[in-house]
């Protein structure tokens, strides 16, 4: 008799909502409401319709009951009756493409929401991710989740097929995924996709055929008797015969046992009957084991200024609208949980894979335009109120010496670092009111009469700071009172850029404009130029000199070492689609190598120079003809021959190349009117560094990745996805490039490892399983793009340099003010915080609490030490998850500071109760 244990076909029935794709929102909105109608008919009218997994967002709870309301009540009772599953998250994001605290603040919000239900699916359900972040496996184990599903990044091999011979691949579709912390979970791979049990017969003969390919293909990668079935796929109906169609196959296959299942029991059951050793996957699943032509990668860049978009509207949550609401907190203003979580909401609706990545039809891409401005209103105006809460507390009295019409403003410096750099501030001169009752013609003359005459910039200690006024001139503004009707004026401006100084981290420092007497005695007319040479700038550690062509030498002085040719030009063809790139076969790159560039010097200050590098450039107009005759027969983009045109369009490109005076890399701006089709733009940086790797910033992760591909990869190109910086180092050299919403780069197997960032690329298709033209997204128009070059000393940590490229993110902040008397000093930061290699993630307010939540990341895999001081006393600090849920006691009683080791790469989130 065998002691086998009787295998058990778990099916688990759900739908893979793609809220917004190959049809816009609002009509994928329409098939929801009617799955969503369908489901509780069969849940009430069906018993053996056990359960139902509602894909792992929540956000399908409130797209349906914005449209059936009277449906909430008996939504609810299902979901607490176990019937419908939903969370952990509130969308499905595309992992890459989004940062790590809008990554936490889906989970929590997800949580948030579920918990209203009585109910939370703890399961990391990852179904058509593009590929999967390394800190996965720690997010999960931070929010009390063990486990993850998902269907991209891992090589299944099978255990009767091939062993697994690499930390890519998997013998089973069970397996242990380990994060770079050391966090593990149960990784189940959806290696027969997640519609391997969808629309299951129930006619007998069907059924039969089914079921002999179906239980074979689950048994060639399970490593247990619990096969995997999901009941389901994209936008897919309800089976509402699945209870007749079961029957059938338990009357087939006696020797099966058929359940309509959940992952809760499936998960349990697979734990239950694990005796195979399982294959142990680590760090990021980017399906490194494949031939590089269905990794999705270049997703990345379809329609960059969707990406560009996202960075500045999570910039400005988590980075500014965030830490100045903490800061104001602490004077007493209210923090606004329900303003971020409205505003973060609005954000993460465009973070699904379908919708960042810029993969969908042209409607679905125009809506998201509105999304990210609805968002950015919101922040900037949480901004608003707390940047005057905050500046109303600081005590500017010390500027009332320079006289009454001295006009002091704040600068803050939301960054995790001291910040040093240039700051462009707008004042009002004079106001004058309309409530003055003073005709409106006289109230114009009067402002255009004011004479601004001597200024001078001081800082709290009165020394002068450099700095430039531009005249802006009248201009009409009004503020709103929360206690009277709006108020309109007609005001002076100007506009004054200088450079601030040693700002402390999450802090600020206080400035003034005064004029006449107190200018005259604090002048400072010594004249100090950056410009060393012809085209040539300079300060204390870095040289740049524009060569002939537009390209730059930067020579680091601290070191010696000397890196040419940045910031080439490179345009090729692409014939693929919104979701890879495809060269045309045999086309050789066009660049600007070759190309004299027109160059001049557009600003010369104390505090920056500018060098505008101007080149007039010629590419192809379009693919040819034979691209439209592929993508309407559906070629795979892999197999396509079209070519492009010889008919040539302008490509001028400007760029500005700026350097500080205590600047750590070279900022660069270029803008363009894109009018060609059918191509990508990068700009390239070689290197010339030996490194057989590169670093590159991930969520909550700077990873290590080869720069050679895997065996298997036949794609000529290597393109990956970068956050905030990508990273070439050697032992006594490195190069790290920066960008502001730029997430696709490639290390070029070139001889130089040259870092190529893409600036742009334009495609007219959607792609995938069908025709679908998205003209929209040959991304005709202007055009601007960030970068930052930053070389150092070979260690990116300890060097500052990734400190730089974080700080590059992440915009100043200033109000204007009056001299009053305040509990906060001109220069003062609420906390001080240090630890060589850690990176400052976020400040936010527990809802709950209301305690202030402090979160980092060690960006190294060794230990790292982190204090933090807290000036004021405060009752203690304790060690959190992301979910803010205390790990048993708090770390320490204390008044004033806290010690701790970080582990390596571990995400540490300190709470503070006042």
């Amino acid at each position: 008799m065998s002691n086998k244990p009787k295998r058990k076909a778990h099916i688990i029935s759900h739908t893979h909502w793609d809220r917004e794709w190959y049809l816009p929102y609002e009509k994928h909105h329409v098939r929801l409401i009617r799955l969503m109608d369908v489901l509780m008919d069969t849940l009430e009218n069906d018993t053996e319709y056990k359960s139902f997994y509602l894909d792992g967002q929540t956000i399908i709870l409130e797209d349906y009951l914005q449209v059936r309301p009277e449906q909430k009540e008996r939504l609810e009772k299902y979901i607490r009756e176990g019937r419908i599953f939903i969370g952990p998250w509130y969308i499905l994001q595309d992992a890459f493409l989004t940062s790590g605290e809008a990554n936490i603040r889906n989970m929590q919000i997800g949580h948030k929401d579920a918990r209203r239900y009585g109910q939370i699916s703890k399961v990391g359900y990852f179904p058509d991710t593009f590929g999967i972040v390394g800190q996965a496996p720690q997010l999960m184990r931070q929010s009390g989740i063990d486990n993850a599903l998902f269907g991209r990044g891992v090589k299944p091999t099978g255990f009767n097929n091939t062993v697994a011979d690499s930390e890519y691949e998997s013998s089973f579709s069970e397996l242990i995924w380990e994060g770079p912390d050391g966090s593990k979970v149960l990784g189940i791979l959806f290696a027969n996709w997640y519609s391997n049990g969808n629309e299951i017969p129930t006619d007998p003969e069907e059924a039969k055929a089914f079921w002999d390919r179906k239980l074979a293909d689950a048994e060639k990668y399970a490593s247990t008797p619990e096969l995997l079935f999901m009941n389901g796929c994209d936008h897919q109906p309800i089976q509402t015969d699945l209870a007749e169609a079961l029957e059938t196959a338990r009357k087939l296959y006696p020797d099966t046992e058929f359940v309509h299942s959940n992952f809760p029991q499936y998960l349990e059951s697979v734990k239950g009957h694990q005796e195979n050793e399982l294959s142990v996957v680590r760090g990021e699943l980017r399906s490194q084991r494949t031939d590089g032509w269905g990794t999705l990668v270049n997703t990345a860049s379809a329609r960059v200024y969707l990406k560009q978009m996202n960075q500045h509207g999570q910039a400005l949550l988590e980075k500014v609208a965030e830490p100045l609401a903490a800061y104001a907190h602490l004077t007493g203003q209210a923090y606004p949980h329900h303003l971020f979580t409205y505003a973060w909401k609005t954000l993460m609706q465009n973070h699904p894979h379908d919708s960042i990545c810029g993969c969908s039809v042209d409607e679905v891409h125009r809506e998201m335009v509105t999304r990210f401005a609805k968002s950015r209103d919101v922040a900037e105006s949480i901004i608003y109120d707390s940047k005057r809460a905050v500046a109303d507390a600081v005590d500017t009295s010390s500027f009332a010496q320079y006289g009454e019409d001295a006009l002091p403003f704040v600068v803050f410096n939301t960054t995790g670092w001291e910040r040093t750099g240039t700051v462009s501030v707008e004042l009002d001169v004079q106001r004058i009111y309309f409530r003055d009752g003073i005709p409106l013609d006289e109230i114009s003359r009067r402002i255009q009469a004011l004479e601004l005459g001597e200024r001078v910039v001081l800082d709290p200690s009165g020394k002068p700071v450099p700095f430039t006024l531009e005249d802006l001139g009248q201009r009409f503004g009004y503020d709103l009172p929360d206690d009277r009707f709006r108020q309109p004026y007609m005001a002076r401006a100007v506009r004054i850029t200088l450079q601030a100084n040693a700002v402390p981290a999450h802090g600020l420092r206080a400035y003034a404009l005064v004029s006449g007497q107190a200018a005259a005695q604090h002048s400072d007319n010594a004249s100090v130029s950056l410009i060393t040479g012809n085209n040539v700038m300079e300060n204390s550690i870095l040289r740049v000199a524009a060569e002939p062509n537009g390209s730059l030498t930067v020579t680091d002085k601290r070191n010696g070492r000397e890196y040419r040719d940045l910031l080439v030009y490179e345009d090729t063809g692409d014939i693929g689609n919104e979701y890879m790139y495809k060269q045309p076969e045999g086309e050789a790159p066009l660049t600007t190598r070759d190309l004299q560039a027109s160059i001049r010097v557009v600003e010369d200050t104390p505090y920056r120079a500018t060098l505008e590098i101007v080149h007039d450039w010629e590419v192809p107009a379009s693919a040819d003809e034979l691209l439209q005759k592929e993508q309407i027969e559906v070629v795979y983009y892999p197999e396509r021959k079209a070519q492009r045109v010889k008919e040539t369009v302008p490509m001028k490109i400007r760029t500005l190349v700026r350097l500080e005076k205590d600047g750590k890399g070279v900022k660069v701006e270029a803008s363009f009117n894109n009018q060609a089709k059918d191509h990508r733009v990068r700009a390239l940086f070689p290197t010339d560094i030996e490194a057989s790797r590169h670093r590159v910033d991930s969520m909550f992760e700077i990873v290590t990745r080869d720069n050679q591909p895997a065996i298997e990869w036949q794609n000529p190109s290597n393109a990956q996805h970068q956050q905030a910086f990508v990273d070439v180092s050697g032992e006594t050299a490195g190069l790290a490039v920066a960008n502001l919403g730029l997430n696709e780069y490639e290390v070029l197997r070139d001889g130089r490892n040259t870092i190529a960032v893409t600036l742009l690329r334009s495609v007219g298709e959607l792609g995938d399983w069908g025709w679908f033209p998205t003209p929209e997204a040959q991304c005709l128009g202007e055009h601007a793009v960030q970068l930052e070059i930053i070389p150092h000393d070979g260690s990116g940590e300890e060097s500052g340099a990734y400190a730089e490229a974080y700080q590059f993110q992440i915009p100043w902040t200033s109000v204007q003010t009056g001299i009053h008397t305040g509990d906060l000093s001109a220069v003062h930061a609420p906390f001080a915080w240090s630890g060589e290699g850690v990176a400052f993630s976020a400040w936010t307010v527990n809802e709950d609490s209301g305690d202030h939540m402090l979160r980092w990341y060690n960006m190294k895999q060794q230990p790292a030490s982190l204090r933090l001081e807290w000036p004021q006393s405060v009752s203690r600090a304790y060690k959190t998850t992301i979910l803010e849920e205390t790990e048993g006691a708090s770390v320490e009683q204390l008044s004033e500071s806290l010690e701790l080791e970080a582990g390596p790469c571990e995400i540490v989130t300190i709470g503070i109760e006042r």
